[in-house]
C-alpha cells in the first residue's frame, strides 16, 4: 500500500512539474525561392516568386512545406496564419502519433538573410518566443527543440556580422537544407552548441521529402546516423539518383 502511494504522489508531483502534455516543437524556416533577389539559377517565374508562397517552389508547389505535409498522414494541420511582416504564412502542425508539433514559417524571400538570422538566433538560443494554439502554449524559435532551415543558401552571397554563441548551455538539433550548408553555416554555429543531424555537402534540391522523411526518425527518437539515412533515401527516391550518392551529399555531425 505505501508503495503504491508514493508511486501516485510521484505521479502528481511530475504532472505538476512537467505538465501532463509535455510536447515538443520543431520550428521550420523556409526562405522562399526568388529569382529576383537571390542569386539563384532562374526558375520558372511562378516558383520563383519570392513573394507569392502559394505558388513558391519551397512552399506551395509540389514538393514544397506546405503541399508535402499538408498531404502526409505523418501530420495533422492545425492551424494556418496569415502574413506577419516578412512572414508570408505560418503553419502549425501536429504529428499523428507523438507529441510533436511543427511550426512552418514561409519568409517573403526578399528577405532570405533575415530568414538566416532568425534560425542562427534560435539555434544558439538567443531568440526564443512562444505561440498559442487552442489554449496550448508552444515554444518556437530557441524553443524548439530541432530548428530547420529551408531554402536558398544565402551565405554563399552574404556574410553575416553577428556572432551566435549558445549561453543558456541547451543543445538544439538542427537540420539545413541548401546547397552546401556545412561548409557555409558551419562557422557561424561552431559557438551555438548545435547538433547537426542533416546538412549538405554539395549542390541540392531542398524540397520537403528529405525534411519529411528525416523528421519520421527524429520523432522516434533515433541516432543521427538512422535519421541520415531516412533523409538520403528520400532524396535518392525523388532525385532518381543513388543512394550511394545521397549519402555524400546528405551528412550528419561536424
Amino acid at each position: 500500500m505505501n508503495t503504491l502511494l508514493a508511486a501516485m504522489l510521484c505521479l502528481i508531483f511530475a504532472l505538476s512539474v512537467f505538465g501532463e502534455d509535455d510536447a515538443r516543437t520543431i520550428h521550420v524556416f523556409v526562405a522562399l525561392c526568388d529569382n529576383k533577389n537571390q542569386g539563384i539559377v532562374p526558375v520558372p517565374r511562378a516558383l520563383g516568386d519570392g513573394q507569392n508562397h502559394n505558388t513558391n517552389l519551397y512552399w506551395g508547389a509540389l514538393y514544397g512545406i506546405r503541399t508535402y505535409f499538408r498531404r502526409s498522414n505523418d501530420w495533422n494541420l492545425l492551424s494556418t496564419r496569415g502574413r506577419n511582416g516578412i512572414i508570408l504564412e505560418r503553419l502549425v502542425f501536429k504529428h499523428a502519433t507523438k507529441n510533436y508539433y511543427l511550426v512552418a514559417d514561409a519568409y517573403d524571400g526578399r528577405y532570405i538573410e533575415q530568414c538566416i538570422k532568425d534560425f542562427m538566433n534560435s539555434s544558439s538560443g538567443n531568440q526564443s518566443d512562444t505561440l498559442q494554439l487552442d489554449g496550448k502554449t508552444l515554444a518556437i524559435g530557441g524553443g524548439a527543440s530541432l530548428l530547420a532551415y529551408i531554402g536558398h543558401n544565402g551565405l554563399m552571397e552574404f556574410e553575416l556580422s553577428e556572432t551566435y554563441v549558445n549561453r543558456d548551455n541547451k543543445k538544439r538539433d538542427v537540420i539545413i537544407l541548401a546547397c552546401y550548408s556545412k561548409r557555409y553555416f558551419s562557422q557561424y554555429l561552431r559557438e551555438a552548441n548545435v547538433n547537426p543531424l542533416l546538412w549538405t555537402t554539395h549542390l541540392m534540391a531542398p524540397e520537403a521529402y528529405t525534411l519529411h522523411d528525416a523528421l519520421a526518425g527524429y520523432v522516434n527518437g533515433e541516432t543521427n546516423d538512422s535519421i541520415r539515412e531516412r533523409g538520403a533515401a528520400a532524396y535518392a527516391r525523388y532525385q532518381k539518383c543513388s543512394l550511394r550518392a545521397a549519402r555524400g551529399l546528405l551528412v550528419t555531425g561536424w
